[in-house]
């Protein structure tokens, strides 16, 4: 049981794409107490996760879950996960699920006039790239990226001047300062295509470097390549993966994420992006399926497959996991903490976003 905690809201006066918003203080709730109201309104919720979620730790997510629910509708927000959310989130709270883009995307389309991203911190500079009229809020503004992080806009320009003239495929898993340095993004589900779109012998692809080798298996075209690894991907080895199939034997089905060493993905059944990972579950539905990427991601999709045995080999993403129930819910009563995108800088990652889409996703 967790102990009562009182909250109030006060009138706050906000300021969205210029225009002065007054949201009223939702109606007061007393406790986070699990009551038998609380039961009732997240029974639905608690069905659907009950295999991976155990009934003893219900009592502590449910009132969370149903406050985080109420505030939001109050707030006219909307709360986007990714994929390697925990499931007391993603199946409880969100909105729309997906990977970085898909939000991003969603967060553009939906009428809300405030979006919480559950995710990381370029996850949310996406969204606002993508919806700079929008309020977004990251619940945990240290939740970052190892892979983000091993770039900067400034890496870009000294690249640009080493090899003048060679366009710049950026992975959207980056900051909106590396974005605004590149000519069109891409995702791992359309590497390949957007690369091969620009009619080119040779590109700059950045920043991750196991994505850049799988690319260029794909490719002809010459890729060059920066050391950025994710690190939760790189951690996985080609003999992990030769142990999981000896000891599951026939019948298991191994997906890899194309983030993961070479050696990895040469030892995987499949390999794609998170959406194509559970495409390809849905599509195929194996016996008994490992999933080589964040753990989080395996709970998540076990719920929609009931049928399918998810063999769990678990890397956790620490930043992804500081986003909890308890921050969400702090973030949408005190409406922080604000992710802001300088506008010029909006302006140019938009740009090579825009040009991404025009090529297309190919999930």
């Amino acid at each position: 049981m967790i102990p009562a905690l009182s909250y109030r809201l006060d009138m706050l006066n906000l300021s969205i794409g210029g225009k002065k918003m007054n949201l009223e203080s939702p109606r007061p709730y007393a406790s986070l107490d699990y009551t038998p109201d609380v039961e009732r309104a997240t029974a639905q919720i608690h069905e659907k996760v009950r295999s991976v979620i155990p009934d003893l730790e219900w009592p502590v997510f449910a009132p969370y879950i149903a406050a985080i629910n109420e505030l939001k509708r109050q707030r006219n927000a909307v709360i986007l996960a990714h994929n390697y959310q925990t499931p007391e989130i993603f199946h409880g709270v969100a909105d729309y699920v997906g990977d970085s883009l898909g939000l991003a995307q969603f967060g553009a389309k939906t009428d809300a006039d405030v979006i919480v991203l559950a995710g990381v911190h370029f996850m949310a500079e996406t969204a606002k790239i993508l919806s700079p009229e929008k309020m977004v809020l990251i619940p945990d503004p240290k939740a970052g990226c190892s892979l983000a992080a091993s770039i900067t806009g400034a890496d870009v320009r000294l690249l640009r001047e080493r090899y003048p003239g060679v366009p710049v495929v950026t992975y959207v898993n980056t900051s909106a300062d590396v974005k605004a340095e590149s000519d069109i993004c891409c995702t791992s589900a359309n590497a390949v295509a957007i690369v091969e779109s620009l009619g080119v012998d040779k590109v700059i692809f950045l920043p991750d470097e196991f994505l850049g080798k799988w690319v260029a298996s794909q490719t002809d075209v010459q890729l060059i390549l920066w050391k950025g690894h994710c690190e939760v991907h790189e951690r996985f080895t080609g003999e992990e993966l030769r142990a999981y199939r000896a000891a599951q034997g026939e019948g298991v089905e191994i997906l890899a994420h194309p983030e993961c060493p070479p050696d990895v993905l040469a030892e995987a059944d499949f390999v794609g992006s998170t959406a194509a990972m559970i495409k390809r579950v849905g599509d195929t539905r194996p016996r008994r399926v490992v999933m080589i990427t964040e753990c989080s991601m395996s709970d998540n999709v076990a719920v929609e497959f009931p049928d399918v045995e998810f063999v769990r080999p678990c890397n956790l993403c620490p930043h992804m996991k500081r986003i909890t129930l308890p921050k969400i819910l702090k973030s949408l009563e005190t409406m922080e903490t604000q992710v802001e995108v300088d506008p010029e800088t909006g302006a140019r990652a938009r740009l090579a976003v825009e040009r991404m889409l025009a090529v297309g996703r190919r999930d």
